[in-house]
């Protein structure tokens, strides 16, 4: 697999009004990974913080949260999806006054001192559901106790001592991750809420899904946009000099991010309520469509890049293994256009051996497009060509090694499990005794990697101590158990190392106010691609 550049390719236009808007390409920075580093100045102004205003603040912020729980838990007893009382009790409105009042206080504390909001917040009755976004860290829970709006949340937030029952007061909607029914589960309630005329609290839902360094908008889940009605949508920007609020999936911790906020002697943060949209008739039968043009509005308010990134493609990104994928990898849009055809990893791990078998039958002979597209089961398509393309080294050959597409695959499906994905590979690049020379193994690893330019040279030989110019699987494994930083050794060249730490990263881990509900198919439409190089 060789990149060869980037093809951009309109957006097709709708009567939602995209028109010609054109889309961008993927950011240059990774939205998974937060780097934050402190000067010399900064680090001394930590550390007389933490020795000073700190204590001070953080136990006010837990005085404030001790002083909410009994008045939440009072008001958060009952059946959980009853319907509100219209109009609301005399004392429940009480309640609801003080809590706010409460958690302003613990903002206030906590060094956000005047939170700048922009725009007007329309009622239920106009936009039943917010969608707020960029979502980049647990701070952005500011807004939901400015407004007390439900949310969707993970199912496993209600279990978070104190904090989970001030999350029941608002009426949440609680969601698995790891359960399908729950999900659809979830989608269901969403619609009962919004169709019930204002009788519900306006649901606040952040569709990217997962957190994010705030320099792109991420592909948006189309639970929000399911049920058809107008939404609101709403932008958060934390324009700090030092950005400590953000809590992104590699980067500092929640602890840390905590500590480093409370030093800070004031942190901004501006709440902006953009003009409620109403979704054309087309959007109506199409959420993916609906999604994708909310997020466009919301790009174009925050001057950001949108792009077809998801959880998924976070989880791929950042997975453990051996070889980890550079910041330059093609292999995220490899994933994208796997979805786009509706292709699911997870179920095409299933059919790994078999695609493995045919490639291998192929015995390096390059297929057309016409072949390729029988090899998937889909029909040749735009979206098909653009995946082709990815593996057309010679940059509109029209032929493509079938076996580059299945490492790629066995990639994308089984990130972390770096020595499946190279086993398989030697038996498709192999010869009858399983060994490969050295431009194979040069094809794997590139492949691997989804890189344009790898040098195996230095590996190869390594590897192949009594020079007889092959390696099998067995050497290769042998290697890699004695050297399991062989990649960061042998691999990486500059441009191509990955731009976080040099350590393994840890193992993703679910953070954030908001929950992948999406239904099955949530692919939008067509997105840049990145080509080959020639």
């Amino acid at each position: 697999m060789r990149l060869r550049g980037r093809d951009l390719r309109a957006a097709p236009s709708s009567s939602a009004g995209v028109g010609d808007a054109r889309r961008q390409a993927p950011p240059g920075r990774n939205p998974f990974v937060h780097e934050l580093r402190l000067g010399a100045l900064q680090k001394a102004q930590v550390a007389v913080m933490t020795l000073t205003l700190f204590p001070v603040r953080l136990l006010v912020v837990v005085l404030m949260m001790l002083l909410a729980w009994p008045l939440a838990l009072v008001s958060s007893l009952g059946p959980a999806g009853r319907e509100p009382e219209q109009p609301p009790a005399l004392w429940r409105r009480v309640v609801d006054v003080l809590l706010r009042a409460i958690m302003r206080t613990m903002w206030l504390a906590g060094g956000f001192h005047h939170v700048a909001v922009k725009g007007r917040r329309a009622p239920p009755t106009e936009a039943a559901i917010l969608t707020l976004a960029p979502h980049s860290s647990y701070f952005d829970a500011i807004p939901v106790t400015m407004t007390m709006s439900s949310v969707v949340m993970k199912a496993e937030s209600r279990d978070i001592p104190i904090w989970g029952t001030l999350i029941k007061y608002i009426r949440p909607v609680f969601v698995s991750r790891t359960d399908q029914d729950s999900r659809r589960k979830t989608v269901e309630e969403i619609k009962r809420r919004a169709q019930s005329g204002g009788k519900w609290p306006q649901i606040m839902i952040f569709p990217e899904g997962t957190c994010t360094n705030r320099t792109c908008l991420i592909t948006f889940k189309p639970g929000a946009f399911i049920p058809g009605v107008p939404v609101q949508p709403v932008v958060l920007r934390y324009p700090n000099k030092l950005d400590t609020i953000t809590w992104t999936w590699q980067g500092p911790g929640a602890l840390k991010i905590l500590w480093l906020t409370l030093c800070q002697f004031h942190s901004q943060v501006e709440i902006e309520f953009l003009p409620v949209y109403t979704p054309s008739e087309e959007e109506k039968r199409d959420p993916a469509l609906y999604a994708s043009n909310v997020r466009r509005v919301m790009a174009e308010a925050l001057g950001v890049a949108v792009t077809d990134y998801t959880f998924e493609d976070c989880q791929l990104a950042l997975a453990e293994g051996q070889l980890r994928l550079p910041a330059d990898t093609c292999l995220l849009e490899f994933a994208r256009l796997l979805r786009g055809l509706g292709l699911k990893p997870e179920k095409l791990e299933q059919d790994l051996d078999r695609h493995a078998e045919s490639a291998r039958m192929t015995q390096g002979r390059r297929v057309t497009l016409p072949e390729f597209a029988a090899q998937l089961g889909v029909p040749e398509s735009e979206s098909l060509e653009d995946l082709f393309s990815l593996f057309d080294e010679v940059g509109g050959g029209g032929e493509v090694d079938l076996r580059e597409y299945v490492v790629a695959l066995s990639v994308v499906c089984r990130p972390a499990r770096t020595l499946d994905t190279i086993q398989l590979a030697f038996k498709m690049f192999g010869s009858q005794d399983g060994s490969v020379e050295e431009h194979a193994l040069s094809s794997i690893l590139k492949t691997a990697l989804g890189v344009a330019e790898l040098t195996v040279t230095d590996l190869f030989r390594a590897i192949d101590q009594e020079r007889k110019g092959r390696i099998a699987f067995a050497d290769f494994k042998r290697f890699a158990e004695a050297n399991p930083d062989f990649a960061e050794e042998y691999l990486y060249p500059e441009q191509t190392r990955p731009r976080s730490c040099a350590r393994t990263p840890p193992a993703p881990t679910p953070n954030g106010f908001c929950a992948d509900f999406s239904p099955e198919n949530s692919a939008t439409g067509t997105e840049p691609v990145r080509k080959k190089l020639d």
